[in-house]
């Protein structure tokens, strides 16, 4: 979700209108996945990296996010949707965590959408942790290093039970990755639009999905003919 400085910038706003302006859009684009039918959707809200920013906007980012979370809680439960979390968790305030935790408990049971939120997140940092925990396994004897595999490597990432995604969308024209969902994102179609995070619509979205829906996905294999 990317452009919300540059969105301000060009304003002459302060950065954290621009992120104020960037959960806006959350909230907008949760409510289209939920009328479009999309059953899973992950948002980039904190990486790891951006714990070296200025104290000061970490500090207002934090409080930002308790915030949402708080206040988009009615409207979980009002239209099923489940909420999670995916990455070093606990390097988040006290206080976020509480919320995030009570509001992921309370949601757990919904199915109409599930919306993730990758927060402390870092794909290198996941795939490090998921090695880890494999190699504490087999120094407690518990595993044979020959039995390392793809699906027993994947179910040690975070949450190995979402599906890979289909789509990754990058806003503000950016063309990388950014270190997010690397494993996941091995076959996942890119979509990249000039369009900076807070003034994506409903309509940008759905031009995304009507594009994705025009990809031959062959995952390595040969395409339809044509």
């Amino acid at each position: 979700m990317d452009g919300n400085g540059r969105w301000a910038a060009a304003r002459g706003l302060p950065r954290m209108l621009g992120h104020r302006a960037g959960a806006q859009t959350v909230r907008r684009i949760v409510e289209a996945c939920c009328e479009l039918d999309v059953k899973a959707l992950t948002l980039y809200a904190f990486s790891w990296e951006n714990h070296e920013r200025p104290s000061d906007e970490v500090q207002q980012l934090m409080g930002l996010l308790d915030e949402f979370i708080l206040s988009e809680a009615p409207s979980l439960h009002e239209n099923r949707i489940r909420l999670r979390a995916i990455g070093r968790l606990d390097a988040l305030p006290g206080g976020v965590m509480k919320h995030l935790r009570a509001v992921s408990a309370q949601t757990a049971g919904y199915d109409r959408l599930t919306l993730t939120l990758a927060l402390s997140y870092g794909g290198r940092q996941e795939i490090v942790d998921a090695a880890r925990r494999l190699a504490d396994a087999v120094q407690r004897g518990q595993l044979a290093p020959e039995q390392i595999d793809e699906t027993l490597f994947a179910a040690q990432l975070y949450a190995p039970d979402l599906p890979d995604p289909d789509l990754i969308i990058r806003t503000s024209g950016e063309q990388r990755l950014s270190n997010f969902l690397l494993w996941q994102s091995s076959y996942a179609e890119l979509y990249v639009t000039p369009t900076l995070w807070p003034d994506f619509s409903k309509d940008d979205l759905a031009e995304a999905i009507l594009e994705f829906e025009r990809r031959d996905r062959r995952f390595g294999k040969v395409g339809a003919a044509r």
